[in-house]
Parts: structure tokens; C-alpha cells; sequence
């Protein structure tokens, strides 16, 4: 049977810190999702794959722990695991120009893949030893921030003994990602010591991989993805989103597209007898020669569907902004009540 891990990059926002948000605003927005319509962040995200009995896999980022303390992935750390879903370790290094102490002296970069393989290998193992710290069982699993590894993140992983690696995106290969495999297999393989588990999709171009992330595929493409997965007798389909995917561009509000996604994947996984739940602590490796996993071929009327639905979806965000906007000009003068009204009786 087909494994499907969803997972979730669960990460506080560095630009957040940057423009003055303290840890308790930036675990707000970032973790729990907050917005004036409530939480849909990881407790969301968590009381829904439970609907459909399914188990998802965090990939919590624990390098903010050297600008606000470790309390702060405590607090993400302990809902995760006393709810019976998976941590795994995720980096994003770009805390490091920030941090009060830098594990690797003045070294600094946006992707672990930056690094030379020594200074790899301390915060990879910093990152699993505070996550650790914080509650979670010992790690297996690991993804950089923006897909960012190379050959060398690998080899670390291999010499820390972690299993599996879950940073090679086709999307991302050549813009950060330098693990150097082809884009054109989905399949899990042995590379560098572990097992390469990459995220999932679909060619929505001829010459474009479409990432199985929320925000990126129609609930079509989706149901297509892990369809062609199933078929296709993969190990793995891989699916990913982030803590805070719920909620629109400027988290002001729920984005509505990105939870209907999320309910139909859950419900396409829930309802599929191909394929399981769960997340890496017990996935099954590759067979010494594991087989070839194609990307499934473009098709060009989805991807139109799917283009018109993710315009629709900026549109009704943005126009709610707007129109919130409006409505405090339309109070405050009598050219604003003209104006306004005119958009607001045409949005």
C-alpha cells in the first residue's frame, strides 16, 4: 500500500522577528494561526486530520529557540506529541543572523545547503537536540527550510543516523535545492547514506513539477497526484503545507480555498483503500532497487481550472481587505462615503 504523509513545516516567521513581533505575537500568528476569525493553525490542522482518523507529520524548525529561548518550541512541541502525530526536525538557518549565540561562529546563510558539511552536522544535531529537549521522540526525519539541502546535508543526516531526508522538491531543484537526483522520479531511494522520501506532484506544464503543497494544487490535482502515486504502486505520496497555510497572504483572515483543499486531501486519503496514513517512525525503506515512479503528464484544462480557481482565491481575499479598508475610509468622510459606496455596491 501507497504511505500518505501530510506534513506540515511548522516554523515561526523570521520576518515577524524582524519587524518587532515578540514570541507570544509571532507563535500566534505563525503556529496557532491566529486571525480575527479564530485559530487555523497546527490545533486546527490537528483536530481535522483526526476527523478523517489520519496522522500528520510537523516539521517544527527550531532555530528560533537561539533568539526567544526554548520555551517557545516547547510550546509547539508538546500539543504535537500529546496528540499522537509525528515531529520531525526542519532548519531554517536564516535565524542564525539574529541569534544571541551562533553555534557556528560567524557563519550565516539563508539554506542549510550554504554550509560546509562540519557546520551541517552541528545544527542538524543542535536542531534534533532541542526538539528532543522539548518533549519530542528522537527524530528520523528531517527537511530544510525552503528545500534548501545539498549532497553534503545528506551525508550529515547519514553520519547523525537519521533514516530519511524529506528535502528534494522538483520545484525547488536549481533554485536552492542541490540534492542531486532526478527531478523525473518520484520514488523513495537510498541516496548518500539515507533514504530520500521527495515531496510528491504533478507536471502541470510540460517542462514544470507542480509540488503537492495546499496552496499550490487544485483539490483535482491533488486527488490526480495521489491517484497516480497509488497506481503507480509508490511507497509514498507526499504532500505538504505550513502552519500558518491556512490563513490568507497578510494571515488577516481563513483563507477558504486552502481548507477545502485540506479537507478534500484528507478525505481523498480517509477514503482511498490504496493507501494509509502515518508519518516516517514506521515507513517502510526502498527495496534495493526500487522502482521508478514517473511524475504524472500535464493536462492542460486542470491546470487552467486550477489557474482560474487560485486567481479567484487571491481575488476574494484581497477584496475583503479592501473593502474593509473602504469601510473605515466611508466613515471617516463625506468623499469617502461617495467613493465607497460606489465599490462597495460593485465588490
Amino acid at each position: 500500500m501507497t504511505r500518505a504523509i501530510i506534513s506540515f513545516d511548522t516554523e515561526l516567521s523570521a520576518g515577524l522577528y524582524q519587524r518587532g513581533a515578540n514570541a507570544r505575537a509571532n507563535f500566534e500568528s505563525s503556529i496557532l494561526g491566529r486571525c480575527r476569525d479564530g485559530d487555523f493553525g497546527i490545533i486546527f490542522q490537528m483536530d481535522m486530520l483526526e476527523r478523517h482518523g489520519l496522522t500528520g507529520t510537523f516539521f517544527v524548525d527550531p532555530m528560533p529557540a537561539l533568539v526567544y529561548g526554548p520555551e517557545v518550541i516547547d510550546a509547539i512541541v508538546r500539543p504535537v506529541v500529546a496528540r499522537g502525530h509525528e515531529v520531525q526536525v526542519h532548519i531554517h538557518t536564516e535565524w542564525l543572523a539574529f541569534a544571541r549565540f551562533n553555534p557556528v561562529g560567524r557563519l550565516t546563510g539563508r539554506n542549510i545547503g550554504d554550509f560546509p558539511l562540519g557546520a551541517q552536522k552541528k545544527l542538524i544535531a543542535l536542531a534534533r537536540d532541542i526538539l528532543v529537549g522539548a518533549g519530542a521522540p528522537k527524530p528520523t526525519a528531517f527537511r530544510a527550510g525552503n528545500f534548501g539541502a545539498n549532497d553534503d546535508t545528506l551525508r550529515a543526516l547519514a553520519a547523525l543516523g537519521f533514516r530519511f531526508d524529506s528535502s528534494f522538491n522538483g520545484a525547488y531543484q536549481g533554485h536552492g535545492c542541490d540534492i542531486s537526483l532526478d527531478a523525473g522520479n518520484l520514488g523513495m531511494r537510498t541516496h548518500h547514506g539515507v533514504v530520500e522520501v521527495p515531496v510528491s506532484g504533478l507536471m502541470d506544464r510540460a517542462s514544470r513539477f507542480r509540488p503537492a503543497q495546499l496552496c499550490a494544487m487544485s483539490e483535482e490535482e491533488m486527488r490526480d497526484a495521489l491517484d497516480h502515486s497509488a497506481a503507480s504502486g509508490a511507497i509514498q505520496f507526499s504532500a505538504f503545507s505550513h502552519s500558518f497555510e491556512l490563513l490568507s497572504r497578510d494571515r488577516e483572515v481563513p483563507n477558504g480555498l486552502a481548507i477545502s483543499r485540506m479537507e478534500a486531501l484528507c478525505r481523498a486519503v480517509a477514503d482511498d483503500t490504496r493507501v494509509t496514513s502515518g508519518g516516517f517512525a514506521t515507513l517502510p525503506g526502498p527495496p534495493e532497487r526500487p522502482a521508478r515512479i514517473g511524475v504524472a503528464a500535464p493536462k492542460p484544462l486542470r491546470t487552467l481550472r486550477r489557474t482560474i480557481e487560485q486567481a479567484y482565491g487571491h481575488l476574494a481575499h484581497e477584496v475583503r481587505y479592501v473593502r474593509d479598508l473602504i469601510t473605515v475610509t466611508v466613515n471617516s468622510s463625506r468623499w469617502g462615503k461617495i467613493l465607497g459606496g460606489v465599490f462597495l455596491a460593485v465588490a
